[in-house]
């Protein structure tokens, strides 16, 4: 049986989705039998490869580079997966929306407990006028909510999902609870 080719991306978020997907523990035994790991911030490659089958999204896409990155992940990606309410809605990211990114890089580059105010115009990406889900942006296959998800909700999405059958989550996220 040839493997899945299998990518994580991580957006703005703080990790703790991959986290998560790193608390499968044992488990990440079993997928690696079915799954070959072509792109994530857990492995080495840097350039996201073409015919990916499965792409797990962390974070919300807050600036001009997210938004280059999440369109080319798209349209590599076979399946791509929402994962974590950064990704599902925008979340912590998103708050910064009701201020506006000026407003935001003041604040943080500008105040009077800066040794140097300035703010950064190389290595930091333009920010985008709003944080947007990741679904605002690119089409999403499958979305998994969760602050993070837990490490059981995520091995069974990918366990569907290699198996070739859309998961079910009723009754295994936060919502409605």
């Amino acid at each position: 049986m040839e493997k899945k080719k299998f990518a994580s991306v991580w957006l703005d978020g703080c990790s703790g989705c991959h986290m998560s997907l790193l608390d499968i523990d044992d488990r990440l035994l079993e997928l690696a039998d079915v799954i070959d790991i072509v792109y994530s911030p857990l492995v080495d490659p840097k350039d996201f490869p073409p015919d990916v089958d499965l792409t797990l999204v962390e974070g919300a896409v807050a600036n001009e580079e997210d938004l280059h990155k999440i369109k080319h992940i798209r349209a590599r990606t076979k399946v791509l997966i929402s994962l974590g309410d950064c990704a599902v809605n925008g979340n912590v990211p998103a708050m910064r929306n009701q201020f506006g990114p000026k407003a935001v890089l003041a604040n943080a580059y500008l105040n009077d407990d800066v040794l140097n105010p300035l703010i950064p115009t190389v290595g930091v990406p333009p920010l985008l006028p709003v944080v947007r889900p990741v679904h605002a942006v690119v089409k999403v296959d499958v979305f998994v909510p969760g602050c993070p998800p837990s490490a059981d909700t995520i091995f069974y999405v990918l366990s569907e999902l290699l198996a070739g059958r859309t998961p079910d989550l009723s009754g295994m996220t936060r919502f409605g609870a």
